[in-house]
């Protein structure tokens, strides 16, 4: 039996990280709107023809992306894959837009650098243990 001391308190960054990478995907795929993020967005951005697909491949590796991470499953594979992500976020979308997400700025790239901190700190963990 597990006491309070066994508590790994990664498991909290990995609830919080899978929470915001489950929810930010299931929100394009409930409202539909992963087509024309695809369309509108990935194909002018140099994806075309391809945009539609890339988009529907972002959202499912998001959503099991994100069971693996809650349940602290194969995160050697699954952590780069979302940090290449943040970092495409932030050279195509947040970086033209300064640091802040609020405040002095708007739709900065603060929020996307803590994800990929919290992102290795999980990580590290699981390649130790090999």
């Amino acid at each position: 039996m597990k006491t309070i001391n066994s508590f790994n308190p990664l498991f909290l960054i990995r609830l919080a990280i899978a929470t915001i990478f489950l929810s930010h995907s299931l929100h394009g795929v409930y409202n539909q709107t992963v087509n024309d993020f695809g369309e509108f967005y990935l194909n002018k951005v140099g994806f075309a023809p391809f945009g539609v697909y890339l988009a529907w491949a972002l959202m499912a590796f998001e959503i099991i992306g994100s069971i693996f991470i809650l349940f602290g499953k194969y995160l050697n594979y699954v952590v780069p894959g979302f940090i290449l992500i943040l970092i495409t976020g932030i050279v195509l979308v947040h970086y033209p837009d300064g640091w802040y997400v609020v405040g002095p700025g708007r739709n900065g790239m603060e929020f996307s650098f803590v994800l990929i901190l919290c992102l290795i700190a999980i990580c590290f963990p699981a390649r130790k243990a090999k």
